[in-house]
């Protein structure tokens, strides 16, 4: 009776330490082999275009669903403005504002060389596009 407990005993903990072991090999294969993280499936250009035509090009692979989410993975481009019920309303690129009630100023938005008609809130990103912010004046 007693040589049938130690032998359970023996089995119990084979079988717990190989459980371990199979756990542990599992967790190397997937680690070593698994799905790694990419940079993002979308290769895009955003280029800055100032009040002086100094140019500032950021090329960028991003996930981003809208351009103002890959306006802010885009190293080094900074942007601000206010928010409206149509989204970020942008007066300020790289430092530099654009104000039209002082001096008719605004930063526009292209695409592909084209004049945007969406905010960047809802303008998409498709692989391969350009986008170009210049500081433009109302003429």
């Amino acid at each position: 009776m007693q040589e049938n407990k130690n032998r359970s005993k023996k089995e119990l903990w084979f079988g717990a330490l190989f459980a371990v072991v199979l756990v542990a090999v599992l967790v190397a294969v997937y680690l070593a082999f698994g799905a790694k993280p990419v940079a993002g499936s979308k290769e895009i250009t955003i280029e800055v275009v100032d009040k002086e035509a100094g140019t500032t090009t950021y090329e960028l692979l991003t996930d981003a669903a809208y351009l103002r989410q890959a306006m802010e993975e885009a190293e080094g481009l900074t942007f601000s403005g206010s928010e409206s019920e149509y989204g970020l309303m942008v007066d300020t690129v790289n430092g530099e504002r654009a104000d039209y009630h002082m001096d008719g100023a605004y930063w526009c938005f292209y695409v592909n060389g084209e004049y945007s008609n969406y905010g960047i809130d809802t303008q998409p990103v498709m692989d391969g596009d350009r986008y170009t912010i210049r500081y433009e004046k109302a003429q």
